[in-house]
């Protein structure tokens, strides 16, 4: 798919924990992404997006491919609640921070993938740059599971 898609049709995210604009591109297999850093970021500190930052970019990047799945059909009235989490990062290098005011693209690439019934665990292969400036490389595992909504 080679559409601008609002990320939060495959997140549960949201403010101010939402570090993802836009995808810009995103397959079975890799997902491109936008976002800008605005001055009331969470993870702002002294006009400089910190590391916490950059590795939850990441993170929510890298889900977009795997939550996919849990939230194929945005419109439909089902509720999906999922969690996720970060197992591990690998390989994990921080060249530059970027600028408040400055919009990061974070590209990943799925590396492997084992599906259960209702979770997911993968290992990705990610970088982010600002223009032609890379920020950040690494490899990261992630657990996605789906859960069940808490009945009102």
């Amino acid at each position: 798919m080679d559409t601008l898609v609002d990320i939060r049709n495959y997140l549960p995210h949201r403010e101010p924990m939402l570090m993802v604009d836009l995808i810009l591109t995103i397959d079975a297999q890799s997902v491109e992404t936008i976002f800008l850093i605005k001055e009331d970021n969470i993870f702002v500190d002294k006009n400089i997006f910190i590391e916490a930052g950059l590795i939850e970019n990441v993170a929510q990047t890298c889900s977009s491919i795997v939550a996919q799945k849990y939230f194929a059909n945005p419109d439909k009235e089902e509720n999906v609640s999922v969690i996720g989490f970060i197992s591990t990062l690998k390989n994990l290098k921080i060249y530059e921070l970027p600028k408040v005011n400055t919009s990061i693209i974070t590209r990943a690439t799925l590396v492997s993938k084992f599906t259960g019934d209702d979770y997911t665990l993968c290992t990705m292969s990610c970088e982010s740059f600002h223009e032609e400036t890379q920020l950040l490389e690494c490899e990261i595992n992630l657990f996605i599971q789906k859960t069940n909504p808490i009945m009102q």
